[in-house]
């Protein structure tokens, strides 16, 4: 990937990143700066159709076999070469943004629906989990998916309501595989962030040992 034509990321997603092993970095990197690239056209929406229309090319052309895709964007171009036979995944997050741009109010439904499906790729970088292991996947992703939508958001009732629904959102137990160590790391930052009431993943010192304590335990 052309690293001049990707967004910077945040230190929480950098963090992540780092503790991420090499076999899926590449693949959590693509599918991170594709949710940046969704995220700015939710921010940048103030007409939801126009929006529609946007996420509609990002589904369009996951959609399409890798040979059909437009060529020389940096994300899709990683796409290609990293998520063959997993963008499904992919358009659930497209989806899951979709939500949020269409949304008159945000209500419990429309969050729980933004977050599983924002967060619904951390499951596909990984093939060897238990049921159980796949219900801490999703809470895990659902966590980040909205403590990170929590920090941007500007009304407090929804910000609010974020924070009750994802610190609602229990595992049935296990484990985070090795392969999973990133959003093991994000699950803790987030669930730090949201119980301080909303406040950014990395705020703190406290941020750094809780990020190396899931690293290593992978709780």
């Amino acid at each position: 990937m052309d690293a001049e034509s990707l967004d910077l990321l945040p230190p929480e997603l950098d963090l992540a990143l780092a503790w991420t092993p090499p076999m899926v970095r590449a693949a959590l990197t693509t599918a991170l700066q594709l949710d940046r690239r969704l995220a700015r056209i939710a921010a940048r929406t103030t007409e939801p159709m126009l929006g529609q229309m946007r996420l509609a090319w990002w589904r369009e052309a996951l959609g399409k076999p890798s040979g059909d895709r437009p060529r020389g964007d940096a994300v899709l171009d990683a796409v290609s070469a990293h998520w063959a036979g997993r963008e499904a995944a992919l358009i659930a997050m497209v989806d899951g943004w979709e939500v949020l741009v269409t949304a008159q109010a945000l209500g419990p439904a429309e969050i729980a629906a933004f977050g599983s499906q924002r967060g619904a790729f951390f499951a596909a970088l990984d093939h060897d989990r238990s049921s159980a292991d796949e219900d801490r996947v999703a809470a895990a992703a659902l966590h980040w998916a909205l403590a990170d939508a929590a920090t941007a958001v500007s009304d407090p009732g929804e910000r609010a309501l974020l924070i009750e629904t994802a610190l609602a959102r229990q595992s049935a137990g296990g484990r985070l595989s090795k392969s999973l160590r990133g959003l093991a790391v994000l699950d803790a930052l987030a669930l730090r962030a949201l119980r301080r009431g909303g406040r950014p993943l990395m705020e703190g010192r406290g941020a750094p040992l809780a990020a190396l304590r899931a690293a290593i335990f992978l709780t």
